[in-house]
């Protein structure tokens, strides 16, 4: 750990769709998926409203590969990782910017769209104890 200095994100959330899942040149898995979380807070006139914030995750190797077999749309998940800020050029020479959360560690707490009381499937405790894996610079995902 680097001295005095954290980077840490825990969310438990919904995915919005299936992870995608690549491969780069060295060979390497790479999995995006987007994650859904949810907070209710009250408005001007005391009403509920609740808003709903989407997470960019990314996954490297392992975990990808887990990712691409194990998640589904709609599942409910604990994911945890770090930030990522990702400036790059698009192929129009347009300069961008991206948060990510790079996936260190994933939970599956429930199976989506079967139902709220359907059981998560039995996996292994999935980790990436490399920290991240071969991430290539050159990958704008």
């Amino acid at each position: 750990m680097s001295k005095g200095t954290v980077n840490k994100v825990m969310l438990i959330g919904r995915l919005g769709a299936d992870p995608e899942v690549r491969y780069v040149p060295s060979g390497s898995a790479v999995a995006n998926f987007n994650l859904a979380t949810n907070r209710s807070f009250k408005d001007k006139e005391g009403k509920i409203q609740e808003q709903t914030d989407w997470h960019r995750i990314v996954a490297w190797s392992r975990l990808a590969e887990f990712s691409k077999q194990y998640l589904h749309k709609g599942m409910r998940i604990y994911v945890e990782g770090r930030l990522e800020y990702r400036d790059w050029q698009d192929q129009n020479g347009v300069k961008r910017k991206e948060t990510n959360i790079v996936v260190n560690e994933f939970q599956i707490l429930e199976s989506g769209g079967k139902g709220p009381s359907s059981p998560a499937p039995e996996i292994p405790d999935v980790t990436d104890e490399a920290g991240g894996g071969a991430e290539d610079d050159s990958v704008p995902f």
